[in-house]
């Protein structure tokens, strides 16, 4: 029975899940500052080489992320969770131990950033395509804004943790600790009880049709494809400047690696907030108007990162701007995605999740190596400017479709969501 004030943390299951994605998230955070730092202040990389590991990280998502998805439709979703911890926690091990036997190459970090992005593809689409399965789908905006407040939170004190922890223990080290954190997730998933039946096989099973199926249920509806052009428009831009954003902190700006991690937490934290009011936020505007104003007006707020000249008041003042972006995202990834789950039929929940990954994190490897480029062609500060003055423009695929005065959502068997759906 649920207790009203734990809501879904009062059921064992959701909790495990709750706990798994708090360690497994504190330690994403961890890797997402030490693997490029590792290769910043350890081998001492140029602006394309960290954006070529930006892009590697990635680029499963466009090499894989149809396949992933017809995948995981005909697999246990926990057993692909569980395997995608654990295959995360190996290859990071392979950092530390390589640094410490003096052997440490860009080649091995280019090798460890594409697996890491590999095992995530398979865990994230498995992920959202679980949580319908566990929770029920009349509760999946809660339990998406619990799991996204795990997510804000990490990215909150996450930054600052991994900062100290490079700063006293080393970039490598620190990756130590993560591979101990996915690990940790792993077990804590794996405690899971509630039966999850192995989808029964399909006679006329043909991978390529399953990816088309996917593919057209995205692309022929009319919700789905603003939302994933949005998306996508955004990760595009957003890996662009992330490739700079420490290059411009450590380099440009002086910062240690302790200071880093308390700039970045402090831009991260709006997602807390967001997280804590997305629901208020689309009960009181609308689900449709909520989605494209939660970019649009807060994604001006980046550029202040780049006009900081030195260390500084103006450095904590952009540091705001990015609390305030930060706000937006999360309030904008927990309305679109509980919508997406709830719209698809189970049968088609990864096929799903994998397009929208695939047309929305595809573009993560081209930001990364696109803020590479630009950061030789137009300076390291040139480029973080580029890129997050694009940014800004996201929101215009949800702006101008029927999701700009939309306040309620159609039901999946409303006819007016779907041109056509295979």
């Amino acid at each position: 029975m649920r207790t009203p004030s734990l809501g879904l943390l009062a059921d064992p299951d959701y909790r495990r899940l709750f706990a798994s994605t708090s360690v497994s998230q504190f330690g994403f955070q961890i890797t997402q500052l030490a693997l490029p730092l590792v290769a910043i202040m350890a081998l001492a990389a140029s602006p394309f080489q960290v954006g070529l590991l930006t892009a590697l990280s990635t680029a499963s998502f466009l090499l894989l992320g149809l396949p992933a998805g017809a995948w995981v439709d005909r697999w246990r979703r926990r057993t692909v969770l569980i395997v995608g911890d654990l295959g995360r926690a190996v290859v990071l091990i392979t950092v530390p131990v390589a640094w410490w036997a003096g052997v440490l190459t860009m080649s091995q970090l280019y090798v460890v950033a594409f697996l890491l992005g590999t095992f995530t593809v398979f865990f994230d689409v498995a992920y959202q395509s679980y949580l319908p399965h566990l929770v029920g789908r009349p509760n999946l905006v809660e339990g998406n804004s619990k799991l996204e407040s795990v997510r804000a939170l990490a990215q909150l004190g996450g930054p600052a943790l991994a900062g100290q922890l490079i700063r006293w223990l080393t970039a490598p080290v620190a990756l130590l600790l993560d591979a101990v954190a996915m690990a940790a997730s792993a077990i804590f998933v794996a405690r899971i009880r509630k039966p999850e039946p192995k989808p029964a096989p399909r006679p006329d099973a043909h991978l390529l049709r399953e990816i088309g199926e996917g593919l057209r249920f995205v692309l022929g509806h009319r919700l789905l494809r603003p939302i994933a052009a949005t998306t996508g428009t955004a990760n595009l831009f957003g890996a662009a400047a992330m490739a700079v954003t420490l290059l411009f902190l450590e380099r440009e700006l002086g910062l240690n690696a302790g200071t880093i991690g308390l700039v970045i937490t402090v831009a991260s934290g709006g997602g807390l907030l967001g997280a804590i009011y997305a629901r208020r936020l689309a009960g009181r505007f609308g689900q449709g108007p909520t989605i494209w104003a939660a970019i649009a007006f807060t994604a001006p707020f980046q550029l202040l990162m780049p006009l900081v000249a030195a260390p500084g008041w103006r450095l904590w003042v952009a540091a705001a701007g990015g609390f305030v972006a930060s706000f937006g995202v999360v309030v904008y990834n927990v309305t679109q995605v509980s919508f997406r789950q709830s719209i698809t039929p189970d049968a088609l929940l990864g096929r799903m999740n994998a397009t929208i990954r695939f047309l929305v994190w595809g573009t993560l490897p081209i930001g990364g190596l696109l803020g590479g480029v630009l950061g030789e062609l137009l300076g390291i500060r040139g480029a973080l400017l580029a890129a997050t003055v694009a940014s800004c423009f996201a929101f215009l695929p949800a702006f101008c479709s029927p999701l700009r005065g939309m306040r309620r959502l159609p039901e999946p068997d409303d006819p007016v969501t779907v041109d056509a759906v295979s």
